[in-house]
C-alpha cells in the first residue's frame, strides 16, 4: 500500500438551495490527478513537469499537491495491473477514448487498488469528474458501475495478477535478454516497491537519524521523517543520493591537485563526492536553471566547484586529468523513481540517445590528458546505453583501455560486476536491503 493517508470524508451538508452541484471532497486533487496523467502519456512528460503545468493557474494547497502525486506515481507504478483489471471487467476489453475518460479510470483505480483512501472518495469524485466534462459525461454511469464493480472484487483482482503485469512486455522482453529471465522477473517485481532513500555523508551523522550503513558505502535511511528536517542537513553533513548513482564517481580516484571535469552535472551530487576528496572540479551543465540549482547543493555543502553553464559536446576548456560524463539516457534504472518512464520511453528514445551519448563519449575523450581516466555512466538497463556502447567505443579508439572495476580496488560488490570489468548495477541488486537504481558505468584510461 502507499504511505499516502488520504483525508478523512467530512460529513455532508443538506442544502436547500438548488444550484450547481457541490464538489465531493478531493474532487479537485483528482481531477488534476486526471489531467496530469494525460499529460503524461500524450506529451510524454514527467510527473512532476506534467503536475506543474495543471496547476500553473490554480495551484493546490500542500496537502492536495501531496495526493496528486501520491496517485499518479501508483497509477503509473501499477499501470499494468490497472489496465488488466479494468480490460477484464469491461463489456468489450476496451474503454472509449472519451475526453479525460481513460486516464480519469486510471487514476481512481490507482486509489482503489493500491492507496489508504476510502474507495468511495475515489469513486464519488471520479464519476463527477466525468459528469462535468463534454466528452465523458456519457460514460458517467459506465464509469461509476465498473469502477465499483472493481472495488468489490479487488481482493480476487490482485491474487490473480502476475509478477510481471507492470512491466511493459517490450522492456521486459529487453531485460530478459539482457539479463536472464530469472533476474527480469525480480527487477519487475521490485519496480512495484517503494524506493529507499539512502545518503552520501560528508560528516559524521547524528545517531538521531535511523538508518544503516550499506556494503557500497551508502547510509539507507530507516525513517520517514522529511529530509531536510534531518539533523546535519542545513549544516551539509550529508545529501540524498541513490547508493548506485554514488558508485561512479567513486570509481574515479579523485583526489587533491586533480584538474576533474564532471559533465551533464545537475544536480551534482557527483560534483559535491568529486570537491570533497579536495580536486579541482569543473561542472558543466547546460540548463541555466539546473545549473543554479546545482551550486545550491554546493552552497549547502559547503563544497567548492567551478559551475559552467554549457554544451558538454563542444567544451573547450582545456585538459583534465579525469572526466566523468553521465550521460543523458532513458532513465530506465529510474523507473521504482520515476515509474512514468516504463510508460513514455520508446525504443527509439534509447537508439537516438545512445547516438547522443557516443557523441559525447567522442568529446569527453578529447579533453583529456594522456593517462587520463574517464568515466562514462548512465542511469539506464539498455544494452545500447552501457555495455555495447564501452565496445563500440573501445573498437574504434586503440588508445584507450578498460580500467576494470574490482571488489577489492573499488569496494563495489561482486554482484553488481560484469565479466569485463564495468559497473552494472540492476534495481534487484541488494534485495535484501530494498534494492537500487539501475546504473552503468565503465571506467576507461587514455593509454600514457
Amino acid at each position: 500500500m502507499s504511505r499516502w493517508q488520504g483525508p478523512k470524508r467530512p460529513p455532508r451538508e443538506k442544502s436547500e438551495e438548488k444550484g450547481p452541484r457541490a464538489e465531493p471532497p478531493g474532487f479537485r486533487a483528482r481531477l488534476v490527478a486526471a489531467r496530469a496523467h494525460r499529460r503524461v502519456m500524450r506529451e510524454r512528460r514527467p510527473i512532476d513537469e506534467a503536475i506543474a503545468l495543471e496547476t500553473k493557474t490554480a495551484p493546490l494547497p500542500p496537502a492536495d499537491l501531496g495526493l496528486v502525486r501520491a496517485i499518479l506515481t501508483v497509477a503509473f507504478r501499477r499501470r499494468g495491473t490497472i489496465r488488466q483489471a479494468l480490460a477484464s471487467r469491461a463489456a468489450t476489453g476496451e474503454i472509449a477514448e472519451a475526453g479525460p475518460l481513460q486516464p480519469l479510470l486510471e487514476t481512481a483505480l490507482a486509489q482503489i487498488l493500491f492507496m489508504d483512501v476510502p474507495d468511495h472518495a475515489a469513486v464519488d469524485c471520479a464519476v463527477e469528474i466525468a459528469k462535468r466534462d463534454s466528452e465523458a459525461k456519457h460514460y458517467a454511469a459506465f464509469a461509476n458501475a465498473l469502477l465499483r464493480r472493481i472495488a468489490a472484487e479487488k481482493a480476487q483482482i490482485l491474487a490473480n495478477m502476475p509478477d510481471t503485469v507492470d512491466a511493459p512486455e517490450w522492456l521486459f522482453e529487453r531485460w530478459s535478454r539482457a539479463y536472464g529471465a530469472e533476474r527480469a522477473e525480480a527487477i519487475a517485481r521490485i519496480h512495484r516497491q517503494e524506493p529507499p532513500v539512502d545518503l552520501t555523508i560528508f560528516a559524521p551523522l547524528s545517531p538521531e537519524i535511523a538508518g544503516r550503513m550499506l556494503s557500497t558505502g551508502s547510509f539507507r535511511l530507516e525513517t520517514e521523517a522529511a529530509i531536510a528536517a534531518l539533523p546535519g542537513y542545513a549544516e551539509g553533513r550529508f545529501q540524498v543520493q541513490d547508493a548506485a548513482a554514488a558508485l561512479p564517481a567513486r570509481l574515479m580516484g579523485a583526489k587533491a591537485g586533480m584538474r576533474i571535469a564532471d559533465l551533464c552535472a545537475a544536480p551534482g551530487g557527483k560534483t559535491a563526492q568529486l570537491a570533497a576528496t579536495g580536486a579541482a572540479v569543473l561542472a558543466v551543465e547546460r540548463s541555466a536553471r539546473r545549473a543554479e540549482r546545482l551550486r545550491e547543493n554546493l552552497a549547502r555543502l559547503k563544497l567548492p566547484a567551478e559551475v559552467m553553464v554549457g554544451d558538454a559536446l563542444t567544451l573547450e576548456a582545456g585538459l583534465f586529468d579525469a572526466i566523468l560524463l553521465d550521460a543523458p539516457c532513458s532513465a530506465t534504472g529510474t523507473i521504482r523513481r520515476h515509474p512514468e518512464v516504463a510508460w513514455t520511453k520508446t525504443l527509439v528514445d534509447i537508439l537516438a540517445l545512445a547516438r547522443q551519448q557516443r557523441a559525447m563519449l567522442e568529446s569527453a575523450a578529447r579533453s583529456l590528458k594522456p593517462g587520463g581516466i574517464l568515466v562514462f555512466a548512465t542511469c539506464s538497463l539498455e544494452p545500447e546505453e552501457g555495455e555495447r556502447q564501452i565496445e563500440a567505443f573501445l573498437s574504434d579508439h586503440p588508445q584507450f583501455m578498460r580500467r576494470p572495476v574490482t571488489v577489492e580496488s573499488d569496494g563495489v560488490p561482486a554482484e553488481m560486476l560484469t565479466s569485463a570489468g564495468d559497473l552494472r548495477v540492476l534495481p534487484c541488486h541488494l534485495a535484501k536491503e530494498g534494492g537500487a537504481d539501475g546504473f552503468f558505468a565503465a571506467r576507461l584510461q587514455h593509454r600514457a
